[in-house]
């Protein structure tokens, strides 16, 4: 059964979407205490962050390492191997049934594996272009119900998805949202997003924050405000 929710700091997952480790070192010290957990995707990944897993680790800090996993069963679950011996809490791949089954069965005690449902920079217009021939809920509800079904530890899910997904798989899944734009915030390249207190409201369990927090003038007042906006809930 999934532990108790965390509290308000640690239900904040900042996004290291930056070009470089020592921009992402500094990022992390301005912070400071007001976040706890990090996540490192591709372009940081690439750029030698994966380094930083251990070293955020040793700080006290919690590690979501965001590479989507997509392979044959084997290249998957070497991969969660070596993420889970770098200290990372939680790892994605993509919510194939394939996929799913290999990185549950390597991920050992510690990493959690959470499925990609559908990116929250597509609609139901990318997915018919990509020719899946389910629209963005169907597509949701029927990988989250496999994603159950495997053992999977999480799902990824925009906002809008976080009640009816929540209704499905019931309290024992952890939901993580992307998408998180506070009121008044510049939309980018996403186009289902929420603010964190919908969010919150409708079952997500953590929230990944990127250019809200990266790119405010300061970035710890910016984290402060999302959790003191997820504690409001």
């Amino acid at each position: 059964m999934k532990p108790p929710r965390p509290d308000s700091r640690d239900r904040l997952i900042v996004a290291l979407d930056l070009s470089s480790v020592e921009a992402a070192e500094a990022l992390v010290e301005r912070i400071g205490d007001s976040a706890t957990f990090y996540k490192i995707g591709y372009q940081l990944a690439y750029a030698g962050g994966l380094a930083l897993v251990p070293k955020l680790a040793a700080r006290g800090k919690k590690v979501f390492v965001d590479l989507k996993l997509h392979d044959i069963g084997n290249t998957v679950a070497r991969g969660i191997e070596s993420l889970a011996k770098l200290g990372a809490t939680f790892a994605t791949v993509h919510a194939y049934p394939q996929t799913m089954k290999a990185a549950v069965e390597a991920r050992g005690p510690s990493l959690k594996i959470l499925a990609v449902t559908v990116l929250t920079s597509y609609d139901e217009a990318d997915l018919q272009a990509a020719g899946y021939r389910l629209g963005v809920a169907d597509m949701v509800a029927e990988r989250a119900r496999q994603a159950q079904a495997i053992g999977i530890d999480g799902l990824v899910c925009s906002g809008e998805e976080a009640a009816t997904v929540r209704g499905l798989v019931g309290p024992d899944m952890a939901l993580v949202t992307p998408g998180i734009r506070p009121a008044g915030s510049d939309v980018g390249d996403q186009k289902r997003v929420m603010t964190p207190a919908r969010a919150i409201a409708a079952g997500a369990d953590y929230l990944v924050v990127g250019r809200p927090v990266m790119a405010a003038a300061d970035p710890k007042a910016a984290a402060d405000a999302i959790v003191a906006e997820i504690a409001g809930v």
